[in-house]
This record gives structure tokens, C-alpha cells and sequence, in this order.
């Protein structure tokens, strides 16, 4: 496996010696070769999936604080969460009820998702959706897509476009809680030479709405392309920075009656009883993406594009650590002037260093009749999970701190994916539609973790994916469609590794466990569907029914870096159907509505909690089990829904007066549970927060917008997480709960010039 990158780079290269011949207008040129590059992982109008578009405009309308997840948050079925309670920072995603490890996120047909823990960690890169093109989110299982997390939903982003002019411009937000946000973009657009260049920064500053949820983060793109006759090559770049102070404990539903900003990360107690918190609790992240992408047109209907893509992952989360052991950090008990010190305070870092390899090529060829894409992805991630002692009160700061080793261990993972699709017009309004995936996983642990247990463990997965459909156009206005689609997707980095470590934990105490036994998840997503769209008045249907078996399920717990821990469930679903409507009944006023209805269950689950034998003593018994019947799974509301309207009182008038706007969303989501027990007393409150915005263009190069988001002021969290122990001495439980509040009515102001 070590050299097939290799190989296989020297093989894609072969096809291109052949050349283009005949030059095109250059519009038509560059949408062809912008399309082929994003194809593999895109749906087409006549794909029997259920996707939806988010162009360039609709983006840049949004609040400018909001990250990419929380742009999305008004799409069909979509709950986005900011765990600083703003919209910057760390932000989390989630379609069906599907969680950000079960969606894959592809920027130019790349995977994002990291690849161990199959997370996509959008703090790495705050302003992706002012420099994107267009995304296409897909419902449920998609098309087939690079990497594990198409398993719930796809979203898949293009920065692939370039235009015929040069263009600049520049943007600047101010809001609550000391918000500031830049960004800055300009660019060739395509010259006569066929060479093009765009770049683009952004940078973000915030106090945020919770203590210590400050971020400074900072992100860029620049993009070198030139495209000549069939032809075209392009590289980019994008560079994603962040120091955030950390957010993920949440904090106790009763200290949220108290004071719902409190954040306990960095809380410590000097020897007088006085609080302080450590100034530095933060995590601190950089990614580096290069992508080098050869496109070539063989002719109208057959072209052919390969990325190569590298990125590079360094950075460290910062705690203090106050009454904690030596043993703890595996150092010997100082003596100190005769004294033996056991332990004391400590300031600690853990951090990661990884490389992600990726090949990327696919072919298409289109006819009138035939939509044909053979694709072919091979990737590599080396990554380092590293920790160190930077300082302790008894051993100072003359301390070599750098002569201990805490950890090291190592995640090595290969990939290969395989896929063909089709899509064939067998009559004048049937399309038919196959796609044949194949995905083998090889993944190897070793070194040891935090507590010097160690993580030596190989694994490897096959996987064959078919998916298959029909897509009937009624007429030039209305399509039926219907498929069916089955999908595997193997565990992660921190499933395995909270089993290896909850088994040795059994160990020690001389218990039993349930062993490091985690298995892939499959699903059965079935999909039927209608669209109808006309000049004023668009509307969707959507009926799905998503069947797992070994669903890999969260138990509600968090490890102590905010990773959800999950095991296996035998039976479960979520069944429900979507509805969206967009009407425009007048030039001047446009409205918009969607809702999901859906059933989120598992038929039989046993909840497994660390038994101890009393509050006291907390001594190590093993495991309690619970078992539960038809029980909701957590974190997937019965119902979201969302409203929008949409004034533009001047649109047929003429000046600066036409561009004027007023614009109101309101998005409700319904009762969550925080673990799998539908319990209301573990629940998060449905709620409902609206956002009102509005706009003008100054002069044509020159326009300014409002956001006030939560602007009924309502006080609610939307997220949690649960840890419970159950202590047979007194047959009941102790719950350590997180909550993420959200922040009351909040404003921002932007101000964006083009030139």
C-alpha cells in the first residue's frame, strides 16, 4: 500500500499527451472544463437524488459572522449549532439528524473530512463561503463521494469558476460582542494568454457570546489557472488558521440558570480559595491545502480531470490542569528538598500533526442520451497524536519539560474508492440512473495514549456500494424520481480508541468489557421524490426512508477533546418526508417555507454505564446495562422547519432604490434528546429563533446590509452532551451534563465594496 500513490499518479498522467484542437467562445469553454472537475461528486438535474443549490449570491447574503454550517442552517432538514453561541467558531452541522462524521464535505471533489476522525472541523476555515462558488447539499446517501462520511448527507463545494473580467473587492463587518470581519478578494479574471489568477483573505475576531469563546481566525485562497483551447490547469490553495479559546465542555443546566455565560474551561483555585482562569485555555490549529487539478476535453461529449491534492495539519489544544496527579502524565513523584511531591498543577498541550494525500481522477462522457463518469480515488493520512508537559507549580519553570515524552501514538489509513455512473435517457422523459461503488480501507494504531495504554490496533474494510434509480420529467416544469441506495461506512479513530481504553480500564479493575468490538454500519436509503417549478411558484416533495443496521450511534458521552462517542445499535431508522415551497406572488414580496416530518428510532438498544460502588468510594465495579425498546435517537428532532419573506418594495424602479431588500427567516427545531432514552428530563427544548436582515446598494459598486439574528431575544441551548454512572450502593445516577447556550439578539453590519 505504501507506494500505490505512486504508481498510480504515473498511470493518470498517461492520457495526457492529447490535445485540444478547436478554440471556443471562452464562457462556454471554461463552464465545460469548471464542470468536469466537480462532477465526480455532484448530482446532474435528471440524478434521482435529493439535493439542493446554494449559489454564490444566496451565500453572500448571509450573515457574515456565520461559518459555512451556519449559512446552511435554513435548507431542508438542517440544524446548525455554534458552540460559542455566535456564528464563529467552532460550529457543528447536521442533516436527517445526521452528525458532522456522517457527512461528506468535498471542496473541487476533495475530501475535507478528516481522516480519522471523519470530522470536518470548520473553524479551520471561517470564510470557505465567501470564497466559493456554489454548493450542492445532498440528502441521505448521494451520489458516490471520496472518503467515509457520505452517510447521512453530502456537501459538496466548488471554488472551480472563473469569469471573463477582472474583478476586486472588499468587505467589512462589525457586530456584537467584539466582532470584526474582513475580507478581501480580486482577480484576473480569464486573460487573452489564458492564464487567470484570484486570491482571496479573510479574517475573523470575536470575544463571543460565552466566556473565554474568543477566536482570531484567518483563512485564504489563491487560485493559478490557465486554460487553452481543451485544456485547462489549476492550482489552489487554501490556508485555514485558528486560536480559539476552548468551548467544549458546555456547562451544567444549573450553573445556566445562573449565568448562562459562564464557560468553567481554564477554571482553577489558588491555595487561598480565590478563582482564576488560565488566559491561554485555547486550541490552536493550522490546515495548508495544495491542489494541483489537470482537466482535458477530448471532445464535446468525453473529458477527463485528475487532482492531486496535499494537506498538512499542525496544532495543540492548551489546558490547565489543576490537582492532578504526577502518575497522571506518567512522571515520577519529584523529591524537593527531601519533600515527595505526588502532584499539583499543570499547564499541558496535545496536540496533532498529520499529512493527507489524495489522487483524484474521473472521466465523463455525455451524449444526448448518456451521462457516463468513471471515477477513481486513492488517499493516505499519516497523523501524530502528540502530548507534553509545558509546566508544573512544583517543578517550576528551569524544569526540562521537553526531556518527558507524555504520548505518542500514531494513525496510519489508506484508502482506495472505485465507482462508475450512469445515467441513461431511455425515453423521451425516463432517465435511468446506476452507480457501482467499491471502497477498501486499511487502518493501523500504534504508540501509546495519554494514560500509557497502549493503542496497537490493524484493521481493514471492503465495502461495495450500489445505488440505483429512476427519474421520470413529467413535463418541462415537474420531475418524479425514485431510488435506492445501499452504504457502508467503517468506524472511527476515537470509536476504537474509547473501547481500547474502556477495556483496559476493565483490566486493571479486574472487570470485564465489551472488548474492542465495533463494527461498520450499513444503510438502506430509499428515496422518491417530486419537484415542480415554474416562473413564480417552485415546490418539493420528499419521502425517504434511511434503514441502518450496526448503526454507529452516539451515547451522548464526549471524550475529554468533544469527539462523540458511539457503539453499535443492531436495528434502527429515520423515516420522514420533506417539504418545500418557494412562491412569488407579486415582483415585490417572495416567500419560502420548508419542514421535515420524520420518525427517528431504535428498535432495541441497551445503554452500558461505568458502575461503581457508591459516592464516596467510586470504586470501579464494571458495567450497568439498560435496556431500552423503541427509543428515539438523540440529537434528530421529529420536526425542523423554517419561513422566510422577502420585501424588494422598489424593485421596479430605477437607481440604487432597486437593490433595497428586507428580509425575515425564522427556523424552528423540535425537541432533541441528549442521550437514547427519550427521556424529557434529558431533552433540549424546541425552539424557535428568528433573524431579520436587510440591504442596499449605495452605488453600484458600493452596498451595505444589517443582521439581527435572535431577534425576539429568546434564551435557549441547542446542544448538550450526557456522562452517567450508576452506583449500586445507592441504585441510582450521577449525570455530569454539558449545554451550549446560544447568545440573546445579536447584530452585524457589513459594508462591501467592488471594484
Amino acid at each position: 500500500m505504501r507506494g500505490f500513490l505512486f504508481y498510480a499518479a504515473i498511470l493518470s498522467l498517461i492520457p495526457s499527451v492529447a490535445q485540444g484542437a478547436v478554440e471556443e467562445a471562452a464562457d462556454e469553454k471554461v463552464e465545460r472544463l469548471d464542470s468536469v472537475v466537480v462532477s465526480s461528486s455532484r448530482a446532474g438535474r435528471n440524478t434521482p437524488v435529493t439535493f439542493t443549490m446554494v449559489d454564490k449570491d444566496e451565500l453572500s447574503r448571509a450573515n457574515p459572522i456565520n461559518s459555512l454550517p451556519m449559512n446552511l442552517a435554513l435548507q431542508p432538514s438542517v440544524v446548525s449549532v455554534n458552540e460559542g453561541g455566535t456564528g464563529l467558531g467552532y460550529s457543528k452541522v447536521s442533516v436527517r439528524g445526521s452528525k458532522g462524521s456522517q457527512i461528506n464535505v468535498t471542496l473541487n471533489g476533495i475530501t475535507l473530512n478528516d481522516a480519522e476522525s471523519q470530522e470536518v472541523f470548520w473553524v479551520n476555515i471561517p470564510a470557505l463561503s465567501s470564497m466559493i462558488s456554489s454548493v450542492q447539499l445532498q440528502r441521505g446517501l448521494g451520489t458516490s463521494a471520496n472518503g467515509a462520511g457520505a452517510f447521512g448527507a453530502s456537501i459538496n463545494m466548488s471554488t472551480a469558476s472563473v469569469g471573463p473580467d477582472p474583478f476586486g473587492s472588499a468587505e467589512m463587518s462589525v457586530g456584537s460582542y467584539g466582532t470584526f470581519m474582513s475580507t478581501y478578494s480580486a482577480g484576473t479574471g480569464l486573460m487573452k494568454s489564458g492564464l487567470y489568477f484570484n486570491a482571496a483573505y479573510s479574517r475573523g475576531l470575536t470575544d463571543g457570546y460565552i466566556r473565554n469563546a474568543f477566536a482570531d481566525v484567518h483563512s485564504a485562497m489563491a487560485v493559478f489557472g490557465w486554460i487553452r483551447g481543451h485544456n485547462s490547469v489549476r492550482f489552489t490553495y487554501l490556508m485555514g488558521s485558528q486560536k480559539t479559546g476552548i468551548t467544549w465542555e458546555g456547562i451544567s443546566p444549573e450553573q445556566y440558570e445562573i449565568d448562562r455565560r459562564y464557560n468553567p474551561a481554564g477554571e482553577y483555585y489558588d491555595s487561598f480559595g480565590n478563582v482564576h482562569y488560565y488566559d491561554n485555555e485555547t486550541d490552536n490549529y493550522a490546515q495548508h491545502h495544495f491542489q494541483l487539478n489537470y482537466a482535458h476535453s477530448f471532445s464535446d461529449r468525453l473529458a477527463w480531470s485528475t487532482t492531486f491534492n496535499y494537506t498538512r495539519g499542525d496544532g495543540y489544544y492548551e489546558n490547565y490542569k489543576a490537582g492532578k496527579s504526577f502518575s497522571k502524565y506518567l512522571m515520577k513523584n519529584p523529591v524537593i528538598d527531601g519533600v515527595v511531591y505526588e502532584g499539583g498543577d499543570f499547564i499541558t498541550r496535545e496536540g496533532l500533526a498529520n499529512d493527507y494525500l489524495v489522487l483524484n481522477t474521473d472521466l465523463r462522457y455525455v451524449s444526448d442520451k448518456t451521462n457516463l463518469t468513471f471515477g477513481l480515488n486513492l488517499s493516505r493520512y499519516d497523523g501524530d497524536h502528540i502530548g507534553s508537559v509545558i509546566w508544573s507549580d512544583v517543578l517550576g519553570d528551569s524544569f526540562d519539560y521537553d526531556s518527558h515524552e507524555w504520548y505518542l501514538n500514531r494513525g496510519l489509513k489508506h484508502e482506495a474508492n472505485v465507482f462508475a455512473r450512469g445515467e441513461v435517457l431511455f425515453a423521451d422523459r425516463l432517465t435511468g440512473f446506476m452507480d457501482l461503488q467499491y471502497r477498501g480501507v486499511w487502518l493501523s494504531m500504534s504508540g501509546p495514549e495519554d494514560d500509557g495504554v497502549l493503542l496497537d490496533h490493524e484493521d481493514n474494510w471492503q465495502f461495495f456500494n450500489p445505488r440505483a434509480g429512476l427519474s421520470w420529467r413529467v413535463n418541462s416544469r415537474s420531475r418524479v424520481y425514485a431510488s435506492a441506495s445501499l452504504g457502508h461506512r467503517e468506524p472511527g479513530r476515537s470509536d476504537i480508541k474509547e473501547l481500547i481504553l474502556d477495556a483496559n480500564k476493565a483490566a486493571s479493575a479486574g472487570t470485564t468489557s465489551r472488548g474492542v468490538d465495533i463494527r461498520p454500519e450499513k444503510m438502506l436509503d430509499i428515496e422518491v421524490g417530486h419537484e415542480y417549478s415554474s416562473e413564480k411558484f417552485s415546490m418539493s416533495a420528499n419521502l425517504y426512508l434511511m434503514e441502518y443496521w450496526d448503526m454507529l450511534l452516539e451515547t451522548g458521552k464526549l471524550s475529554d477533546v468533544g469527539y462523540a462517542i458511539k457503539e453499535n445499535v443492531p436495528r434502527s431508522w429515520r423515516r420522514g418526508i420533506e417539504l418545500a415551497a418557494s412562491w412569488s406572488p407579486v415582483e415585490w414580496l417572495q416567500l419560502g417555507g420548508n419542514i421535515t416530518l420524520s420518525d427517528n428510532k431504535i428498535r432495541e438498544y441497551t445503554a452500558y454505564y461505568e458502575m461503581y460502588d457508591n459516592m464516596n468510594d467510586w470504586n470501579y465495579l464494571g458495567q450497568h446495562k439498560v435496556d431500552y425498546s423503541d427509543t428515539d435517537i438523540l440529537m434528530s428532532p421529529s420536526l425542523v422547519g423554517m419561513a422566510s419573506v422577502t420585501f424588494r418594495p422598489f424593485v421596479n424602479s430605477a437607481g440604487s432604490c432597486k437593490s433595497m431588500y428586507l428580509g425575515w427567516t425564522g427556523k424552528y427545531v423540535g425537541r432533541q434528546y441528549y442521550d437514547n432514552t427519550s427521556s424529557d428530563e434529558r431533552s433540549i427544548p424546541a425552539y424557535f429563533v428568528g433573524e431579520l436582515s436587510a440591504g442596499y446598494e449605495l452605488l453600484q459598486s458600493l452596498s451595505v446590509s444589517i443582521h439581527v439574528n435572535n431577534v425576539f431575544n429568546r434564551h435557549y441551548f441547542a446542544d448538550a452532551w450526557l456522562w452517567r454512572a450508576y452506583f449500586q450502593q445507592e441504585d441510582d445516577f450521577y449525570n455530569s451534563i454539558g449545554i451550549y447556550p446560544q447568545s440573546p439578539a445579536s447584530w452585524m453590519v457589513k459594508v462591501t465594496w467592488k471594484f
